[in-house]
């Protein structure tokens, strides 16, 4: 089976101005974000003697507004200017991390501000994030959202990983909390002005209609709305399906990974740079090949065979003996996240309208967010029952049939080439 059309290259999707200015406006905000939040679990681990609980409330904090008011905030997106929401959103945060200079430093540590603030922040990012998703395809076309996916996995990961690699040489050498906050409330200035930067000339936002006697009545109706168009497409059931079996996994990994290097495989927390860069690498590589993939593959294909992928090696981390054998397999994992993310994103916005296509990507994420929660939550319970080895086999079984189970939902799909909204004009 081969894709519809020859997709874009990184480099094409680059030429395009108004995305490299929104690719822009990401990266340097994801650096910042980065840096704040590695800083925050290492001040919250400092000052409560590595209670992780404490640590555990924090992410939580940040996990529970994308699980919740994610789906309120597609519904706006899908009301007002995309752009001027990600702007709002970009000043507001930088003002509310510059918040952690008086109440998140070794002076002064008030844990329950630290969590309000780290609240508020995720609220404010619930908002830019399905804005931004949503605009991506009013500035490229189709064939041009797969590669364009791809890099913004890429550079998600890829800053993150600077971003911490700073965060921690800045924490450990000169306890320069005060200063992380500062420059990740320049990065949010400068996605702000990028962004501003960007100059659409196809439809970007579906005029504001004004909201009835009964307001809740009709946000409610829209956000219902959102959910609708996700049951009524098989491609989007299949995805919500997939990737919600997945997170009910990933979710508890994600917490048992740090202990599970550290305490069982008995090495120091120095590894982590390391574990993290090879499954980055891996991702990087296989970004690279996006083109090549989508070329011979469908998204839905691609989207199956990864999570089948993921579940291998998460599941075979149950069988490591030491550190070295994680190696090989976080790096194949890292291979199949990168197509898998990039597809995901890709069904989501050629199947869903542009006037539908906020709320319903906030749903779909708020689905995969209350997942993780979930997961989360009952990750320390099931670890002490059936041992933190066992929890990665589950994990891992678990997404090998996400994708076993998106593949027979998928199976006899043709995807319809939507309306090209905008041919962008290739500029330097």
């Amino acid at each position: 089976m081969t894709a519809v059309k020859q997709g874009m290259t990184v480099r094409e999707i680059l030429a395009v101005a108004n995305y490299r200015w929104l690719w822009l406006g990401q990266t340097v905000s994801e650096f910042g974000d980065a840096l704040t939040h590695l800083a925050l679990i290492l001040l919250i681990n400092r000052v409560t003697d590595g209670d992780t609980s404490a640590i555990a409330y924090l992410l939580i904090a940040l996990a529970i507004p994308r699980a919740t008011l994610g789906l309120l905030a597609g519904v706006f997106v899908d009301r007002w200017d995309r752009k001027r929401i990600m702007q709002v959103s970009d000043l507001s945060r930088a003002v509310l991390v510059l918040g952690f200079i008086l109440v998140a430093t070794t002076d002064n540590a008030q844990l329950g501000w630290i969590y309000a603030l780290a609240f508020v922040h995720s609220v404010m990012g619930t908002f830019f994030n399905p804005a931004r998703s949503a605009i991506i395809p009013n500035i490229l076309p189709e064939k041009g959202l797969l590669a364009a996916n791809s890099l913004s996995q890429i550079s998600f990961v890829l800053f993150r990983v600077l971003g911490a690699s700073a965060a921690g040489v800045l924490v450990g050498q000169a306890n320069a909390f005060s200063l992380i906050y500062l420059v990740d409330a320049i990065t949010f200035v400068f996605s702000f002005i990028f962004i501003s930067r960007i100059a659409l000339t196809g439809r970007q936002v579906t005029a504001p209609t004004a909201l009835d006697s009964q307001p809740a009545r009709q946000i409610l109706g829209q956000i219902r709305e959102g959910i609708g168009v996700i049951f009524a497409s098989r491609v989007l059931v299949g995805t919500i399906v997939g990737a919600g079996m997945t997170m009910l996994g990933l979710g508890a990994v994600n917490i048992l990974m740090a202990p599970f290097i550290v305490n069982n495989l008995a090495v120091s927390e120095t590894w982590f740079g390391a574990i993290e860069a090879v499954q980055v690498a891996g991702m990087i590589i296989s970004g690279a090949l996006v083109a090549v993939l989508a070329a011979r593959l469908l998204p839905t294909h691609i989207v199956a065979l990864g999570l089948i992928g993921v579940g291998g090696g998460i599941g075979l981390t149950f069988l490591v003996p030491n550190i070295w054998w994680l190696f090989p397999l976080l790096f194949t994992v890292g291979l199949f996240i990168t197509p898998l993310n990039a597809s995901i994103s890709t069904l989501f916005q050629t199947e869903v309208a542009d006037e539908q296509r906020g709320r319903t990507g906030a749903a779909l994420s708020a689905m995969m967010e209350l997942a993780g929660l979930i997961s989360m939550f009952l990750a320390g319970t099931v670890a002490a029952a059936i041992g933190v080895r066992n929890v990665f086999a589950l994990s891992g079984a678990l997404t090998i049939l996400a994708g076993i189970a998106a593949w027979l939902i998928f199976r006899g799909y043709r995807p319809v080439p939507r309306e090209e909204v905008i041919e962008p004009e290739l500029t330097m």
